[in-house]
């Protein structure tokens, strides 16, 4: 079954009760139970919930993994996937992760004995030399955000598995329409679900897939402890977002390359971070590991100033926090994404104060290149 196909059909198709197209909200916190001997099998809701197993099945087919966890917010799923860390465990993390996922590690799980190393995830050798006898895991994005690094999946799990270290891949950029980690060896899949997979900016989501069994028991323990789950409206708003992730990442991956392409001849912009361009240093490895390069790209511009009336003056693309919906969202890393990152960690990693990400939407791309383009030449817009 192909990906298209998949989306629509490989998942619950429909309601056996009624045969209504679409699994309905179950908006309940408890379910009556009828043998005193033998409980049915759900009872309370936070430890399932059948709204909420229909998008973890689904999502655990696309990223071809045994088992699927729907949480409450991708930062939810992924610190509830890094309490399978005990004290005394170590990882080494990309350098330039999402702000989020370093304030967690570096403020809250350091508390707790679990350290972290960042390195350029880019090469093999800074990964290899920041491993210790503790570490238990690797964690990646790639591509990064917000500076579009790539990392080969692969050469990573060949160092990573005869060492038993858990690979985890924050694959949010990409989509399983893109990208699928596991099929490439890594272990976890982590998403921050608010973003492509849901696609519409109205739900707060997050996701974790895992590649066998005994990871899924391991994580389905503390996501059953800890709480931190997906409720069944938001489930059902991401089942529907998620049926048309492929038309939504096609147009909007395609409307990117349109507008990349543009910005390389605007002499405001001094550099481009985007995997799809030929020069860029990841570019042989994405092509390699992924079916596109996505819809998410940054760039940095010739002064503050410059920077300061695009984000101002846009329209059309929403001067916003977060990515991946049907509008375009224009985004300030160093004060959104990762205003958690002190100054100094920021300028050591490249995220300049005239760094902007874009998230490329379902307008036509000549709009949002028009709008642009009067801003960059002082045009009344």
């Amino acid at each position: 079954m192909k990906f298209a196909t998949q989306l629509i059909h490989g998942g619950q198709t429909h309601d056996p009760l009624t045969g209504a197209l679409g699994v309905p909200i179950y908006q309940t916190s408890t379910f009556r139970q009828q043998s005193l001997d033998q409980f049915g099998k759900y009872d309370y809701a936070r430890s399932d919930n059948p709204s909420r197993e229909a998008l973890e099945e689904a999502i655990a087919g696309l990223e071809q993994g045994s088992r699927g966890f729907a949480f409450a917010s991708g930062m939810a799923a992924i610190s509830s996937t890094l309490l399978i860390f005990s004290p005394g465990d170590h990882l080494v993390v990309c350098d330039d992760v999402y702000g989020g996922t370093y304030r967690v590690l570096s403020k809250i799980f350091s508390r707790l004995g679990i350290q972290s190393t960042f390195v350029d995830a880019t090469s093999l050798d800074q990964i290899a030399s920041a491993i210790r006898p503790e570490t238990k895991g690797i964690y990646l994005e790639t591509p990064s955000n917000p500076l579009l690094k790539v990392t080969d999946l692969r050469a990573v799990v060949e160092l990573a598995r005869p060492r038993t270290i858990i690979t985890m891949v924050d694959n949010t950029f990409m989509t399983p329409y893109l990208q699928r980690p596991l099929e490439l060896g890594c272990d976890i899949v982590l998403h921050s679900g608010t973003k492509f997979i849901n696609g519409h900016s109205d739900v707060i989501c997050g996701l974790a897939v895992v590649k066998s069994e005994e990871l899924g028991e391991r994580i389905r323990f503390i996501q059953n402890g800890f709480g931190a789950i997906l409720g069944p409206q938001d489930s059902f708003l991401t089942l529907r977002g998620l049926k048309t992730l492929k038309v939504r990442m096609d147009q909007s991956q395609t409307s990117a390359g349109t507008i990349v392409e543009w910005l390389s001849k605007q002499p405001r912009v001094t550099k481009i971070h985007y995997p799809g361009l030929p020069q860029h240093p990841g570019h042989a490895v994405q092509c390699s590991q992924a079916d596109g390069s996505g819809a998410v790209l940054s760039f940095e511009l010739d002064s503050l100033d410059t920077t300061r009336r695009l984000l101002e003056q846009s329209q059309l693309s929403a001067f916003a926090v977060s990515l991946g919906g049907v509008e375009s969202i224009i985004s300030y890393p160093a004060k959104m994404s990762h205003a958690a990152v002190p100054p100094d960690e920021r300028k050591r990693k490249g995220i300049t104060d005239t760094l902007v990400r874009l998230s490329v939407g379902l307008e036509d791309p000549d709009d949002l290149i028009a709008e642009m383009d009067g801003i960059f030449n002082g045009k009344s817009v």
